[in-house]
């Protein structure tokens, strides 16, 4: 399937996702072999779209004996429930933030470091070049096969309670972030409470106003409806989250040779064709928070932000593993 998909194609395919998870038998009978894909983001989203991509192009590369059977939204558990029925065999493949693989492979969290990357160009030549494959190779010790590395995307700050444009904006506002140290001390240095919290339950938290925001790309603000319990929208793109593609280490192995190749082929293709639609659509969805009403902070001095936060949470990292990997990712800022 061309990258030059409509919407309406997705749509139609979503559809079929939906009726596949009520009727699991029919999508075992479109392959002689159908693995269980979860994701915990809504089926809008571009995992899920790459995802029912992925499905047809095994289906069609193995002549019906490999597929996939999608299961969105988070109707399989938290990142970390299914993180660990992945581990535990129960699940075959799940794709999730970085930040929740971190405690089980740590050098993960140099991804992680607020203002890494200089631009999408310096993404690519991380995950997909000799550091990506490094990094990967880490998830054996825990069980589990990194087909690939999508991506979440550049994250920028939300809340209910004012606009933020500088770092003092932020201070003692509640934002939820991921389970990560990084995030975490981040927004500690620029005076915020971080507060972590699984993807599934942050609408709700931000509903209730247990939590005054959050920090995630506008894609997913926008499929989230975040907009309909948040107010403001900084365009601080403070960091940049890619998304491990994970498989069962046993459930890989057993494939046959052929089939697990053309499973690694597609899943690397894939990756590159949903950040390649994140990318676009993070354009369009930011049009479409300010039609839905949010106010958006988009001059903004991410100077300040980076010079608050970047050298103590690198210094961090460095005293743990040693400072050769932000080096080497630097090295490739072009």
């Amino acid at each position: 399937m061309n990258m030059n998909i409509t919407r309406r194609t997705f749509l139609a395919g979503a559809g079929v996702a939906t009726a596949t998870l009520a009727m699991p038998h029919l999508a075992r009978a479109n392959a002689a072999q159908t693995l269980r894909l979860a994701h915990p983001h809504p089926d809008t989203d571009s995992w899920q779209d790459i995802g029912l991509w992925m499905d047809e192009a095994l289906k069609e590369r193995t002549g019906g004996e490999l597929g996939l059977q999608l299961f969105p939204n988070g109707v399989l558990g938290s990142d970390s429930t299914m993180i660990n029925a992945v581990r535990a065999g129960t699940l075959d493949i799940m794709v999730t933030g970085n930040p929740f693989f971190t405690g089980l492979v740590p050098q993960l969290n140099v991804l992680d470091l607020p203002f890494l990357f200089k631009d999408r160009d310096h993404v690519a030549a991380v995950l997909d070049g000799e550091i990506g494959d490094e990094l990967r190779a880490g998830f054996a010790e825990a069980g589990l096969v990194a087909l690939a590395t999508w991506e979440t995307g550049w994250r920028n700050v939300t809340n209910s309670r004012r606009p933020v444009n500088k770092p003092e904006d932020l201070h003692g506002l509640k934002i939820r972030t991921t389970p990560n140290h990084a995030h975490i001390k981040a927004f500690v240095l620029l005076g915020a409470a971080p507060t972590p919290m699984a993807f599934t339950e942050l609408f709700t938290a931000l509903e209730m106003r247990s939590i005054d925001g959050q920090e995630n790309p506008t894609t997913l603000i926008l499929n989230s409806k975040f907009y309909e319990v948040q107010r403001y929208l900084s365009l601080t793109q403070h960091a940049f989250t890619s998304s491990p593609l994970v498989m069962n280490k046993t459930k890989f192995e057993g494939l046959d040779e052929k089939l697990g190749g053309i499973l690694l082929e597609t899943a690397k293709e894939a990756a590159k064709k949903q950040r390649q639609l994140n990318a676009e659509r993070e354009v369009t969805s930011l049009e479409a928070l300010k039609q839905e009403g949010m106010e958006v902070v988009e001059e903004l001095d991410r100077e300040a932000f980076r010079a608050l936060v970047a050298g103590p949470v690198r210094d961090d990292f460095a005293a743990k593993f040693g400072p050769e990997l932000p080096d080497r990712i630097a090295a490739l800022a072009g």
